[in-house]
């Protein structure tokens, strides 16, 4: 599957857009649409700018290869691109490895979804794990998506 504008908008509405690097709330240097590395696998630097015809560019580039990268899965259109969105907030390893995929793996139509879904809401901050406000409505969003 190809993830649609939907997709694109959603991570676009839950990134934003910085055209200079800076520190994400887990500390890692980000630029663009959330972008922490860029296609030959640099990492981003601070004090790097970019414009707004590279932000998507590596947007479309970090989108294209997660939708290549996932598993084979029996879902919609609106469920891929709620999982291509969490994917790319999350990492691809932590999709495969989790409880989410094997249970949309099971059935892509158990309710019970929206419960892993939530469970992702914590990044590091300071040292401690804490939930952040833009995390749970990230995954509110991409659970309706889903469910939608």
């Amino acid at each position: 599957m190809i993830p649609s504008q939907n997709c694109i908008n959603l991570i676009k509405n839950f990134e934003g857009l910085s055209l200079n690097a800076y520190l994400c709330p887990a500390s890692i240097p980000t630029i663009g649409y959330g972008t922490i590395r860029y296609e030959d696998g640099k990492k981003v630097q601070m004090g790097e700018k970019i414009s707004i015809e590279r932000a998507e560019k590596l947007l479309n580039w970090e989108v294209s290869k997660i939708a290549y990268r996932l598993p084979e899965m029996r879902l919609n259109q609106n469920q891929f691109d709620s999982i291509v969105s969490f994917t790319y907030n999350l990492g691809y390893a932590n999709f495969v490895h989790s409880t989410l995929y094997n249970k949309i793996i099971k059935n892509p139509n158990d309710p019970l979804i929206k419960d892993e879904f939530m469970k992702w809401t914590k990044a590091r901050v300071n040292g401690k794990m804490e939930k952040l406000k833009g995390l749970i409505r990230r995954r509110e969003a991409e659970t309706n998506l889903y469910f939608k």
